[in-house]
């Protein structure tokens, strides 16, 4: 779609310009058809808003998926944790990235419909499990990178304990109440680098998984 293009281009030339986004991410967005993630009849996929999704949950604006990939910095040989899979759109962009990712989802409504979506973009280095990620993914730990779309007081313990040397961790830091801040948490041996990146509204991770959606 014409329109699809135009918005894309704006995308682009606005991470490019104001988030310093370049590289194999903006071939990975460009490669990504971001309407295929969106709900059906909207007419901007790329434009500043976020989306609803079944369950009751919500996708982040396309500036905003962007920009927390972009904070990954993920390299080809990196695995990939991701909490929150939503529509599946930023796992999309890390599997373009990364060598392989862990998506965890506690809806299994949302995981098989995300799942579809990376099969239609020929994606298949990404493993989905019905998780509620709130102790991230032990059993195929370590990880390089590590991804949480939901919010934290204080980054917890367990996901210190799965970060490979060197590996960095991206998650919103703050009250779940009000506005949090993006952080990027780089584990260099023993000592953590902490960089605040932009503000953005979370909720805290549910507990469990769904058992009916």
């Amino acid at each position: 779609m014409s329109g699809d293009r135009e918005g894309l281009a704006a995308l682009l030339m606005r991470v490019r310009s104001e988030d310093f986004v370049a590289g194999r991410l903006m071939e990975a967005v460009e490669a990504i058809p971001r309407r295929l993630f969106v709900p059906d009849g909207v007419a901007d996929p790329y434009g500043e808003h976020t989306f609803p999704l079944p369950c009751g949950q919500t996708m982040p604006s396309a500036r905003t998926a962007v920009r927390i990939a972009a904070a990954l910095r993920v390299q080809p040989e990196h695995r990939v944790l991701e909490i929150g899979t939503g529509s599946g759109y930023v796992t999309a962009l890390l599997a373009r990235l990364g060598v392989h990712v862990v998506t965890l989802e506690r809806y299994r409504t949302l995981s098989s419909a995300a799942n579809e979506r990376l099969r239609a973009c020929s994606l298949s280095n990404v493993t989905f499990l019905q998780e509620d990620g709130r102790a991230g993914y032990a059993e195929a730990a370590p990880y390089d990178r590590i991804v949480v779309h939901g919010s934290f007081d204080e980054l917890p313990k367990a996901f210190v304990e799965q970060m490979a040397s060197g590996a960095m961790l991206v998650a919103a830091i703050g009250a779940g109440d009000g506005v949090q801040q993006i952080v990027r948490h780089h584990r260099q041996g023993s000592r953590f680098e902490l960089t605040p990146l932009f503000p953005i509204r979370l909720q805290p991770l549910e507990i469990g998984k769904a058992s009916l959606l």
